[in-house]
């Protein structure tokens, strides 16, 4: 799936311009059969099914950051909340990428005026519009709540 909005495409050139590698999980759709080419090649995997691709995708996952997409990427959003929220997995960031786009996409404040969300899972995600920001954002978060963001490293040099 890939993103479209101006905002995400900024973004994803901001990741490239830095080397940053981009994992691509992609999967066989009817419209969309080849990977989105922000995906580093030797970094593209191919799965048959959803619950797959999410289960890869939330395994490793040190951060969600979520660019402007339609229903694929509204559904992998959700359920990484809805985990988050019910403590199936532990927290991660979550970045929703262009505030613009995602405010009028989804109205959180509507869903907590009606009752069907709880205020304090507002606080499950933010917005971002840079790369830079993103990043800076995710090394807060995880400094904030002492999950590790790296592996340790290893003082055992002796293999």
């Amino acid at each position: 799936m890939q993103s479209c909005a101006p905002p995400a495409v900024s973004c994803h050139h901001d990741w490239l311009r830095v080397g940053a590698p981009s994992v691509g999980l992609n999967i066989s759709l009817p419209h969309e059969q080849f990977p989105n080419p922000y995906v580093s090649p030797d970094l593209c995997f191919c799965v048959h099914y959803f619950g797959i691709r999410k289960l890869h995708f939330l395994k490793r996952a040190k951060a969600l950051v979520v660019f402007p997409g339609g229903f694929g990427t509204i559904d992998e959003l959700f359920e990484t909340l809805t985990l988050i929220q019910t403590r199936k997995i532990k927290p991660i960031p979550v970045v929703l990428v262009g505030e613009q786009f995602w405010r009028r996409a989804i109205d959180i404040d509507f869903l907590v005026e009606e009752g069907v969300v709880d205020p304090e899972d507002r606080d499950l995600f933010w917005y971002a519009e840079t790369g830079q920001e993103i990043w800076d954002d995710i090394l807060k978060w995880h400094a904030a709540t002492g999950a590790p963001l790296f592996p340790p490293i290893s003082n055992n040099l002796s293999r």
